[in-house]
């Protein structure tokens, strides 16, 4: 039983450590909107696709 509870109590170090260190350092693309909306992505204007489908 002790392992388990010391696996689990690792896990749960690990995330808390990996969620403090996604907090500090902030988002990955804080331009990123959802896709929807308008239909055009900021930063892609001109850039036509050229009749894909």
């Amino acid at each position: 039983m002790s392992v388990l509870a010391g696996f689990v109590l690792l896990l749960v170090v690990v995330f808390v450590v990996a969620y403090a260190v996604g907090r500090q350092v902030g988002p990955v693309a804080p331009g990123l909107r959802p896709s929807g909306g308008s239909g055009s992505s900021p930063g892609m204007v001109g850039h036509d696709m050229g009749g894909m489908r």
